[in-house]
């Protein structure tokens, strides 16, 4: 699942961080993923000063259980915790908590 918001962030870290299989890994997977609207306000209190990710977090609470994320820097402080009830992980986190539970092989 994504947004608009999300494609053009993962687009624009593409083209400036990673290697060109990235980009063409991409363009196979983006058109697989279901999209949602881009949510940029929320209505209770937010402690969150990467700016920038608020519409990622704000998205991503409103229509999944998970955040995935590689932005370690900026969602390092509820990355523990969670948001509202909102795991966020990195993918690696994520596929190891699947796999402890027995979700995954």
């Amino acid at each position: 699942m994504t947004s608009d918001y999300v494609l053009r962030e993962v687009n624009r870290n593409l083209n400036e961080r990673m290697p060109m299989v990235a980009t063409d890994q991409w363009r196979q997977l983006a058109p697989l993923l279901e999209r949602v609207r881009d949510v940029t306000s929320f209505e209770w209190p937010v402690v969150f000063s990467a700016t920038k990710d608020r519409p990622v977090l704000f998205t991503a609470s409103a229509f999944a259980d998970v955040l995935l994320t590689l932005d370690v820097r900026d969602f390092a402080p509820i990355m523990r915790a969670g948001f509202y009830g909102l795991a966020v992980l990195t993918p690696g986190d994520f596929l190891r908590r699947e796999r402890a539970a027995g979700r995954l092989r």
